[in-house]
């Protein structure tokens, strides 16, 4: 699937010039505004409004609904008071309800959202109309809150340590908070104005409303906050808290006869201080992330590296700060920091115990607001020389990353730099293999105009590697480059120790309104290489993209939310020589009974297109037509049972390859502190153009090999989640993974741009079969969590990991294969975590 499919948006080109006439209007000015009430006796926080600021304080009772109709009277009241003192903010929402009994508030794990009843809160402190803090409970006490950041995106990782009580009683519910200063930034000045939006959920009538009214037809969330003032006196004092941890792992391990067990003990701590009242520090030493879930199994038989999701509560939390360009992870892929020893295939020994990960030895960040305009993210981090019987697996490596970034007229313009560098300790085995240092530099901006109407917005990158003249010869032929295409006109240079690249991004785009609609620039020059610490998949490439789309503003007779977008992508080398093309179009519903269905159609290469990367370093390949088939059918959320089943068919190379999936899935909800989630996919793959090998007969003649691939794929995913209080919660997650294949019709490239499909190929007497493959793992974990006071937790965590590849190669039995995965010996982990939050 394309990278423009998962992402689908980059940057621009040109806007009418009846749009830029209007592209120096004032920005928007915040819809509602009013004045905080000074708490000079601090409430009690227990849910009731018997305290004598909420009696003093201004009433807020002007919520709108926004979901599913835009700005409509809303079916049920609500109110909110608004108070602080100098170290905490204070917020009463009363959610009135005629049916009380009616409450949805079921209990889960903090920071997993479930179909309950909900009041959020989203406070801009540093009043920059792109940032914000969220904070939301459900009746039963349960919390999730979050970082919002470029607007309108959300980061849930953040933790805030703050307080709320909620109460059910004969007019609906109440929400009572306090949230410590100490949380939040904001400026060094006398008197603070801070942006404001209370939202409330009703999940029986799937209703949303707020103060001020938020419009889903415009873009961003922190822009249409309303601005509330008056906070005179607030502390500054620097914010410290540490968090101590402690680990006790025990580990078996498949040996010769039978397992090998070791016991390990360590010791680390998270650290955040207050730089004033703006600059926060985050710092971890040693750190541990046993309780991270694992990643999802998969074989990747294309070109390119699998992207997987960061999951470490550290890099995961506050990564929006260095968010750059249209795609982030382009530029800073925190999983290259502690990544998987590159160097491991070196290592001969099939008994030897490779690390899986580089150990992060200590790593910091510093981030937040410089001046009222300027927000900053700066991140440092080392990690250990890892050595297996004295080979060099992965070096020691120093990471560095900044971002600076710049708004003006009230957040609708922004001008940001951001730069990285990576320097490794290479020694003389690991110096031929790996390059020593790389670095990255760019600028982008962002300007919108006509009120919040249109944005256009660039960036521009150059980067720069260094390395022995053996490591850049590597990087010259990988796939992410490929300088040795025969008919691609660039230079591979054997004496080559350094590389350079650009990359270039521009978008305009129409991002409020019903109607919308994109156009996307990108352009990487052959040279330009980011993976030392970002995500590239690919250098000499690029595409421009146009798209239009709609979404409903209110309900309709047949639906109660629906959109639909259409598409188009052309790829093209950095030169400007056509590559693939697609044309795509995807319809969303959510039908008035609460059933949701996605319809996605696509075609690529529907007038031609070549593929460079398909022979793996050799010549072009032409790409016949495929057409493609997506569906996603799910019940309606409120239901204690929700099937869904998502489906897809591809048809391509003249009717030669076909692929076919489904994945039914079932959540249940069996009570309302019980959650259990079980689904199954299967996978049907025919593709009679797969890549088998090249082989080099001679100096000058390599073969390239492809044949017909037939593979199955079978996993199943089981989730339980039993949350016994909003403090204590267990977790339980299993994956267990089979894939096979087989190859046949072995066949050799003939003419790659040969417009006939048969013409492309002919038999091969360079190989005379190729041995399939039978891939089977299962990932599991089981995690207790107990936040026994605000911030501090222990940790029991079980994981155990299976795998094997040796046996059955290409022939695929479910229950065999099955049978067979679970009799493989295990890698077993036990782990005790605890960590002690201290503020000062």
């Amino acid at each position: 699937m394309h990278t423009h499919r998962v992402r689908r948006a980059l940057l621009s080109l040109v806007v009418t010039a009846g749009v830029i006439r209007h592209a120096h209007a004032q920005a928007p000015v915040a819809p509602v505004a009013l004045r905080a009430t000074l708490a000079v006796r601090a409430p009690e926080i227990d849910g009731r409004m018997n305290d004598d600021v909420w009696q003093q304080a201004t009433v807020i009772d002007g919520f709108r609904q926004f979901d599913p109709t835009e700005d409509a009277a809303p079916g049920m009241r609500t109110e909110a008071r608004i108070a602080y003192d100098a170290r905490n903010l204070y917020v009463f929402v009363r959610s009135f309800d005629p049916r009380p009994d009616s409450l949805v508030g079921m209990l889960s794990r903090r920071d997993v959202k479930t179909p309950s009843e909900q009041v959020k809160l989203i406070i801009d402190s540093y009043h920059d109309r792109r940032t914000g803090f969220e904070f939301a409970v459900n009746p039963v006490g349960v919390k999730r809150d979050y970082y919002l950041h470029d607007d309108v995106n959300e980061d849930d990782t953040w933790d805030g340590v703050w307080d709320v009580a909620t109460r059910v009683d004969s007019l609906g519910w109440t929400a009572e908070y306090r949230i410590p200063l100490s949380q939040l930034r904001y400026p060094k000045v006398a008197e603070h104005t801070m942006g404001f939006l209370v939202l409330r959920e009703v999940a029986r009538t799937k209703e949303r409303m707020s103060w001020p009214l938020l419009r889903l037809s415009k873009r961003g969330v922190a822009s249409q906050l309303a601005d509330v003032s008056g906070f005179v006196g607030l502390s500054t004092s620097r914010r410290a808290e540490i968090a101590p941890y402690t680990v006790a792992r025990q580990s078996s391990r498949p040996a010769v006869n039978g397992f090998r067990g070791t016991t390990e003990g360590s010791a680390g701590a998270d650290l955040k201080l207050g730089l004033g009242s703006a600059l926060t520090l985050d710092a971890t030493v040693n750190p541990d992330f046993g309780q991270v879930e694992a990643d999802p199994a998969v074989l990747n038989l294309g070109a390119f590296e699998t992207f997987f999701e960061e999951r470490r509560p550290f890099f995961v939390e506050g990564n929006g700060i260095f968010g750059f360009g249209e795609n982030s992870s382009r530029y800073f892929y925190s999983r290259r920091i502690g990544r998987a020893p590159q160097l491991a295939g070196l290592v001969d020994d099939p008994l030897a115990t490779v690390p899986r990960a580089s150990a992060l030895q200590a790593a910091a960040k510093v981030s937040g607001h410089l001046t009222a305009s300027t927000s900053l993210g700066v991140l440092a981090a080392r990690t250990a020389h890892e050595r297996v019987g004295g080979l060099t697996v992965e070096p020691g490596t120093t990471y560095g990353v900044a971002r600076l970034l710049t708004e003006m007229r009230g957040g609708e313009s922004s001008v940001g730099a951001m730069f990285t560098n990576v320097e490794r300790s290479l020694d003389a085995p690991s110096m031929p293999y790996l390059r020593s240092g790389a670095s990255l530099g760019g600028v982008d901006g962002r300007h919108r105009f006509s009120r919040g109407t249109y944005e256009v917005a660039g960036s521009i990158a150059a980067s720069r590697v260094n390395g022995s003249a053996p490591a850049l010869a590597r990087t010259q032929r990988n796939a992410v480059h490929y300088f040795q295409r025969p008919d691609d006109g660039l230079a591979y240079d054997t004496t080559r120790t350094s590389l350079d690249g650009t990359s270039i991004e521009a978008r305009a785009e129409k991002v409020a309104g019903a109607y919308r609609w994109r156009l996307d620039y990108l352009r990487n020059s052959a040279g330009f290489e980011t993976n030392d610490v970002g995500f590239l998949e690919r250098a000499d490439w690029g595409y421009r993209h146009a798209e239009i789309n709609w979404r409903s503003v209110k309900p309709a007779k047949h639906w109660r939310s629906a959109s639909w977008f259409v598409g188009h992508w052309q790829e093209m080398s950095a030169s400007g020589a056509s590559r693939e093309n697609t044309l795509e179009s995807e319809l969303r519903l959510e039908l008035p009974s609460g059933i949701r269905f996605t319809g996605d159609l696509w075609g690529d290469n529907l007038y031609g297109g070549f593929c460079d990367r398909c022979t793996r370093g050799g010549p072009i390949l032409k790409r016949s037509p495929d057409a493609n088939f997506l569906f996603n059918l799910a019940a309606d959320a409120r239901a204690r049972v929700l099937p869904q089943v998502a489906a897809i068919y591809t048809v391509a190379d003249g009717g030669r390859s076909s692929l076919w999936r489904v994945r039914p899935y079932v959540t249940v909800n069996a009570a309302s502190n019980i959650h259990w989630e079980l689904g199954t996919r299967y996978q049907r793959n025919r593709d009679n153009t797969q890549w088998v090998t090249n082989v080099a007969l001679s100096p000058t003649d390599t073969r390239y090999v492809f044949g017909r691939l037939d593979q199955h794929l079978l996993s199943f995913t089981a989730r339980l989640d039993y949350t016994m209080t909003p403090a204590l919660s267990l977790q339980l997650y299993a994956e267990p993974f089979v894939t096979t294949g087989q190859y046949d019709q072995l066949r050799e490239l003939a003419d790659g741009r040969a417009s006939d499909y048969a013409n492309r190929f002919r038999p091969t007497t360079a190989l005379a079969s190729a041995e399939g493959f039978n891939e089977k793992s299962f990932n599991s974990n089981a995690v207790l969590r107990w936040e026994y006071r605000p911030g501090s937790a222990l940790f029991l965590v079980w994981q155990q990991g299976r795998e094997q590849g040796d046996r059955d190669a290409g022939r695929f039995d479910a229950v065999h294969d099955y049978r067979n995965l679970f009799s493989a010996r295990p890698d077993n982990v036990f782990l005790v975590k605890g960590s002690y939050w201290l503020a000062f």
